[in-house]
């Protein structure tokens, strides 16, 4: 038996989610629509319009749950033990020696079956 229960803050979190919407669309109708307006002003007003819609995404609970994976993944970032500079490039020359050496096996393959294949079929290319 499942029942839904109605949070408080999902029926607000609906209109949130339409106001950063609108928020983003007006920055993009506003940049069309005054074209005539000098460049700087036009950024200045969409960076606007953008960090307002960003900043009203982010009250919304899908957005402070994706504000706390932002930080959790930041912290798991710093954890990796990057490869070192020589690690990186000895693995690089090993990665291109290995497709040379596969490009020239299928090549070499390739022209064994294409002339196979002309033989059996009698055609000659």
């Amino acid at each position: 038996m499942s029942t839904n229960v109605e949070n408080p803050s999902s029926s607000m979190d609906m209109v949130k989610w339409l106001i950063a919407i609108t928020l983003l669309m007006g920055a993009v109708v506003g940049n069309y629509l005054y074209a005539d307006m000098s460049v700087l002003v036009r950024a200045v007003g969409v960076v606007a319009a953008v960090a307002a819609g960003l900043g009203v995404a982010v009250t919304t609970e899908k957005g402070r749950t994706f504000i706390a994976f932002a930080k959790e993944s930041r912290i798991e970032v710093r954890k990796v033990v990057w490869p070192t500079r020589q690690e990186t490039t000895h693995t690089t020359f090993i990665v291109m020696a290995a497709t040379v050496v596969m490009a020239l096996i299928l090549w070499g393959l390739d022209g064994i079956l294409f002339r196979v294949v002309g033989f059996l079929t009698g055609l000659e290319i």
